[in-house]
């Protein structure tokens, strides 16, 4: 069964939500997606980011959701050398002390094409 990891994200002070998002999706994402050790392990990745001016009541700029085929195949990535540059480049724009994870393995498709169509 799957793993999904849901971070909510918070940028670090001194950037804008702009300049949060420039910089996850511009240099962090494709850190992950274009590095074969990361990447390898993942069946997707996503980036969630907050609307602009609707993140009143959220502390959150974003959730990035990754999908494992297994805790194993997460713990491999994080055991690849190359994770090093992960955790590395997160302190460029993340606010680590406000990170918030969820694990989950069960998904339930209330309403919809669970795969993702309409």
């Amino acid at each position: 069964m799957s793993v999904t990891l849901h971070a909510f994200l918070v940028r670090k002070p001194e950037l804008t939500h702009e300049e949060f998002l420039s910089y996850w999706r511009d240099r962090h994402g494709p850190l992950i997606r274009d590095t074969p050790a990361l990447a390898r392990h993942l069946i997707r990745y996503e980036q969630h980011g907050s609307l602009p001016g609707a993140q009143a009541g959220s502390d959150f700029d974003g959730v990035a959701v990754q999908v494992f085929a297994s805790w194993d195949e997460f713990l491999a990535m994080l055991a690849e050398p190359e994770a090093d540059l992960m955790r590395e480049d997160e302190k460029n724009f993340l606010d680590s002390d406000k990170l918030q994870i969820l694990f989950s393995e069960d998904v339930v498709t209330m309403v919809g094409d669970p795969a993702g169509g309409h």
